[in-house]
């Protein structure tokens, strides 16, 4: 992973996008500025994450509109105990990390805020739930899916909070844990189209994209908390995404299959995140989401517009500016009265994840350029 700092330089700007709650909010208040802190290994320093206060905010817009609507839905389903629950997938780690980063998109620390006991008790929820190293609960064969959320999510939360305070001991914990979980199971031996990536379990010997993206995100957000995450482990996992490039332009599930939004979206982000800004096989995965625009459809509509999004913001410059208005016009057309997100046609497998899931994902989507996660910072 590239060893420059992400720059996040946050302007209060008066027509950009995005984020929640803006109830007595005071634009007039410094941004907090994160304290160093002494990474896991003296020899890696912590980046340093301009991170605004949840009091810094965008005036309001019909995207910032939309994702608070969104987000007073995703209150009013939590559940006692922190958690969410989805139709299809029961209490799922995964998808309670979701709600739960949809919430710090807009600024929500855990303990602050209108929303931040709701953050508090999410993380409470997910950290309650690891096991032998995995963070999982009520999942089927996709155990990584949820865990890389989670370590995502756990790793968002330490980069954005004040590295003295206190009470965050036990989610430093489960987090470090988490990702030596995660780079345990990258070194599993694999053949050489699969090598670098991961797939299902952490003792999958095959690799696919779609699960890699999650790992690398948990990853990125690891080392910016300053975990010590090895450079040999990013440049594996570049050279599998790389195998996964389609000579038309997007990226495949796995080397030597078929591009769709999701895929490309993944491909490109990772790429970025791992130092490859505005590499020839990023910008082709840009110029293929831009001939393939997001549309109204299953299967996956919810994880192509995430992803697409995010990279294409990484990616910037007319590749951004041609495909946010084209995303979020079709975010808000679609956003229903309750303030919930619906799936598409065709979107069997984001019906079973249910309204959670589909809503905390177009917050994510809608939420890039807010840039209150560090995930999201160029």
């Amino acid at each position: 992973m590239s060893a420059t700092v992400r720059k996040g330089p946050w302007i209060a700007a008066t027509a950009v996008l995005l984020v929640v709650l803006a109830n007595s909010l005071s634009p007039q208040e410094k941004p907090a500025q994160p304290e160093k802190k002494a990474a896991d290994n003296p020899r890696v320093e912590r980046q340093k994450i301009r991170v605004p206060k949840f009091r810094e905010i965008y005036a309001e817009t019909p995207v910032t509109r939309a994702v608070d609507r969104g987000l007073q839905f995703l209150a009013s389903k939590q559940l006692e105990d922190g958690g969410w629950t989805s139709p299809g997938y029961g209490r799922n780690t995964g998808i309670v990390s979701l709600a739960t980063l949809a919430f710090l998109s807009r600024g929500h620390e855990p303990g602050r805020g209108p929303y931040g006991s709701r953050v508090e008790q999410g993380v409470a929820w997910v950290t309650s739930n690891q096991k032998s190293g995995l963070i999982i609960r009520d999942t089927s064969h996709g155990e990584l899916y949820s865990h890389g959320i989670s370590s995502l999510m756990l790793g968002e939360v330490i980069g954005m909070v004040d590295s003295k305070r206190k009470g965050l001991e036990l989610v430093h914990r489960v987090h470090r844990t988490a990702i030596n979980l995660i780079l345990r199971a990258q070194n599993v031996p694999k053949d050489r189209w699969n090598i670098g990536g991961w797939r299902y379990t952490p003792s999958s010997e095959v690799s696919d994209i779609s699960v890699s993206g999650w790992q690398l995100l948990a990853l990125r957000a690891a080392k910016d908390t300053g975990l010590p995450v090895p450079d040999k482990n990013i440049r594996q996992a570049v050279h599998f995404i790389k195998r996964c490039a389609h000579p038309s332009g997007g990226f495949s599930y796995q080397p030597g299959g078929d591009p769709n939004t999701g895929r490309t979206g993944t491909g490109i982000l990772s790429l970025e995140i791992c130092g490859e800004h505005g590499s020839p096989e990023a910008r082709r995965g840009g110029d293929w989401l831009l001939k393939h625009p997001l549309k109204w459809k299953g299967p996956f509509f919810y994880y192509g517009a995430y992803y697409a999004a995010q990279g294409m913001y990484q990616l910037g410059g007319n590749y951004w500016k041609q495909w946010q208005p084209v995303s979020e016009k079709l975010l808000l057309e679609k956003q229903n009265k309750d303030g919930s997100w619906p799936p598409p046609p065709g979107a069997t497998h984001e019906e079973q994840a249910g309204a959670i899931y589909t809503t905390a994902m177009a917050i994510l989507s809608l939420g890039v350029e807010f840039r209150y996660l560090p995930i999201y910072q160029r």
